[in-house]
């Protein structure tokens, strides 16, 4: 008996999804606190102080990300 051809893209549409959210997880917060902290140091010329504390705070921020996408993913096993 054949398997259902859409049970054989589970696995592969699954591991996409996870890619695509940790992409997003890692991406978000350096673009956003990347780009706002290079703003802070233009306007406040305190270059190159704002981006490494805004890079730093994205940092932990997709660190607690990914942790809790792992944890998520370890609860449904």
């Amino acid at each position: 008996m054949m398997s259902h051809p859409s049970s054989s893209w589970r696995p592969a549409f699954l591991a996409l999804r996870l890619a695509w959210s940790m992409g997003f997880i890692i991406a978000l917060p350096a673009f956003l606190f990347g780009f706002a902290g290079a703003y802070l140091d233009t306007v406040l010329m305190t270059s190159p102080l704002f981006l490494f504390l805004g890079l730093s705070f994205a940092l932990v921020l997709s660190f607690l990300g990914i942790k809790r996408k792992v944890r998520e993913i370890n609860a449904q096993d």
